[in-house]
């Protein structure tokens, strides 16, 4: 009989850590593990954690079926500037689109403004003749004589890369298309990125933007992406390697190549994906997913049990939280906040006396002061374990040696020194900004999608999530909590629960009455036929599901919402439906509907995607009994800053319907769950943790 592998392999490389899970074919965990990650080469950490939980389950390479990987490495070179030499390629005419930008200052009345940093200097910014129309017409052909300038243009600015943007290339990209192969004729070496791929919609500010980051990534991300599977052939994986992508599914190693600027907050949606599905598990309709890493902490809203969609992000804000100050992306991402708060955020004191956390982070070389590397600044994670929160003994599976007196001596010469603490309070003071700082912006994120976050459960996991979610869910106004399973490998665990999917968001102007159906059904059809092509590399037999959705909004404004199509062609009946799921949706987030406006559509999206692995309900009730600890340990209560004895529970050893009251710390492999006084803890049928704030508490 032939062998049909049905191992599963996910691995996340973050900031920090390098998170590897490996499942059989039922979904079933078989192990997991976190190694630091390895910056110079990340392959190296992805390949150790890789070979461990291969070891640890008694597995071989040959038994990998599939295989999906996220990195940060595309967010880390645009956030720290690590790119190609890219130039731009625009209509004659329109050679300062990046200087005049929006046409304002992101803030007002600054006189001190620094502006966001786009990437391509004005002395790289090219034009060539030629022009289409908003219809995708031919108004001037492509000045083909000029390709030799251009050629001698390029080669004389040194770019590694080039972004193409032309005029309503999303309505006919034939300028564009030829444009490349004159010029990959003439410098084969170059890597062209072209805007009609990258991002096809009107708006030529943000899709010029969006091109560029692509082009500034795709060098290095094709390397990278080209060596990490050829390591990794070598070891003897003989399947596909599949990419998490922003918007929440996988794609191929080549479409990742080809538009890198997808990948960009590639594992953050991972961890976004394995909370919807435990809240759909659940039946929490209103859930806060929080994934606190080494090195930051994302926040994602789900509502009905899909993630909160965004079509733009910013990127390397020059003011840290300020709209307009960094540089514009335009591709579909799962929207989270992300803050610099991690494990290894660097705790200081600014010339005013105050003390700051982040967004500097120590990241995996040398780490935190604690890890014994050679760190010097105090971090969280030297808070963390000053306090008392995290058993040396037991961090990252025992293979990292906790130094306390290092932790200690850190906070004490980097905090203490400057604001007359010890080392205990210092690290209470690091305690509690980083936590505000998490549970504002949580609160700020629900503010500006006019949510509400208080009656909201709170998913917490990430390598710190479980430490810090209690501290953090109290100062949010949250009362519930669920610690999944393995959640110090969530993200990564998320992967696995992704469908392979792409989603194309394409411009095409029409107003509603009167609107060109059968034109649009075309439109949409093709759409739908590129969007499949690209799914069916990484998924050729799965069936597949349809979402499709018109942006639109009432004539005259500059923004849109988002409404869901029909699956099926439209008809011209659809129009007054469409009319009518538009101001219904309108009114809910605008208070009230604009009576005798026209609605017209700018652009149109599809999404294609394979099914979810199926789901299975997890039951809530059950029988109840006292656990009992299996050590104490004490420890900074964080409700009363006194010195506490706190209960250690091993998680491995707590069973169905066993009950705990905080202050206590339920240990396991690669994270710590923290239990605070004014919490208590139950373990459901399936493992996971639920925490619940208590009403009065003792202190």
């Amino acid at each position: 009989m032939t062998h049909i592998p049905q191992l599963r392999l996910a691995i996340d490389i973050g900031g920090t850590f390098t998170d590897t899970v490996l499942v059989d074919g039922t979904g079933q965990i078989l192990a997991s593990t976190k190694t630091p990650t390895t910056p110079a080469n990340p392959t190296d950490g992805a390949l150790a954690g890789a070979r461990h939980v291969l070891e640890e389950a008694g597995k071989d390479w040959a038994d990998i079926g599939g295989f999906i990987h996220g990195t940060t490495l595309a967010t880390n070179a645009l956030i720290e500037r690590r790119g190609a030499c890219v130039a731009s390629i625009t209509n004659a005419g329109f050679r300062d689109i990046l200087e005049i930008a929006y046409e304002r200052r992101y803030a007002q009345y600054d006189i001190n403004l620094v502006k966001a940093d786009l990437i391509v200097p004005r002395a790289r910014s090219f034009t060539i003749g030629g022009r289409m129309d908003v219809q995708g017409q031919e108004l001037t052909p492509l000045d083909r004589r000029a390709i030799t300038s251009l050629v001698g243009e390029l080669k004389a600015s040194g770019a590694d890369a080039v972004a193409v943007c032309l005029l309503h290339s999303y309505a006919n990209p034939a300028h564009e298309i030829a444009l490349r192969d004159l010029l990959g004729a003439a410098l084969p070496q170059l890597h062209i990125s072209l805007s009609h791929e990258v991002s096809p919609e009107a708006r030529e500010f943000d899709r010029l933007c969006t091109t560029i980051a692509n082009a500034y990534v795709q060098p290095l991300m094709a390397r990278y992406l080209d060596e990490f599977q050829t390591c990794f052939a070598r070891q003897g994986l003989n399947c596909p390697i599949l990419m998490m992508t922003a918007g929440g599914g996988m794609t191929t190693l080549d479409t990742a190549a080809r538009l890198p600027i997808r990948l960009v907050e590639s594992g953050p949606a991972g961890g976004a994906i394995l909370a919807a599905r435990i809240a759909a598990q659940t039946g929490e309709g209103a859930v806060l997913s929080f994934d606190m890493g080494g090195t930051t902490a994302k926040l994602c809203l789900i509502d009905d049990y899909r993630p909160q969609m965004a079509r733009q992000f910013e990127i390397a804000r020059a003011a840290r939280f300020t709209k307009g100050s960094g540089l514009p992306v335009r591709i579909p991402v799962l929207e989270m906040i992300e803050i610099g708060a991690g494990g290894g955020s660097i705790a200081g004191v600014d010339r005013l006396g105050r003390l700051t956390v982040g967004p500097q982070s120590a990241g995996a070389e040398p780490g935190p002061a604690a890890f014994g590397k050679g760190g010097t600044d105090p971090t969280v994670t030297d808070a963390d374990v000053t306090l008392g929160y995290i058993q040396p003994d037991r961090f990252a599976e025992g293979r990292l040696q906790i130094d306390q007196d290092a932790a200690a001596q850190a906070l004490c010469c980097g905090v203490g020194a400057a604001l007359a603490l010890d080392a205990t309070l210092a690290a209470r003071g690091v305690s509690e900004i980083v936590d505000e700082s998490m549970a504002s912006a949580g609160r700020m994120h629900a503010v500006e999608s006019g949510k509400q976050i208080d009656t909201r459960l709170m998913i917490a996991f990430g390598g710190n999530g479980p430490l810090h979610a209690t501290r953090v869910a109290r100062r949010a106004g949250v009362s519930r909590i669920l610690i999944q399973r393995d959640p110090g490998v969530g993200s990564a665990v998320g992967f696995l629960f992704a469908p392979v999917g792409f989603e194309i968001v394409r411009s095409r102007y029409a107003l509603l009455d009167g609107m060109d159906v059968a034109g649009l059904n075309r439109f949409l059809t093709k759409m739908t036929d590129e969007a499949t092509q690209v799914v069916r590399q990484g998924a050729p037999v799965a069936t597949l599901s349809t979402r499709r959705q018109a942006f639109m909004r009432y004539h005259g404004q500059g923004h849109e919402i988002e409404i869901d199509l029909p699956h099926r062609d439209l008809t011209t009946d659809d129009i007054e439906t469409l009319r009518i799921a538009f101001e219904v949706e309108y009114g809910r987030q605008f208070s009230r509907a604009v009576p005798g406006m026209d609605i017209e559509v700018l652009n149109w999206a599809v999404h294609v995607s394979s099914d979810a692995p199926a789901l299975t309900k997890i039951a809530k009730g059950g029988s109840h009994h006292p656990a009992t600890p299996t050590d104490t340990r004490e420890i900074i209560c964080d409700v009363t800053g006194s010195p506490v004895h706190a209960g250690i529970f091993d998680r491995a050893e707590l069973l169905a319907g066993s009950t705990l009251n905080g202050p206590a710390l339920i240990t396991e492999p690669q994270t710590t769950t923290l239990v605070s006084a004014d919490f208590s803890a139950r373990i459901d049928g399936v493992g996971n943790i639920w925490l619940s704030r208590l009403t009065e508490v003792m202190t």
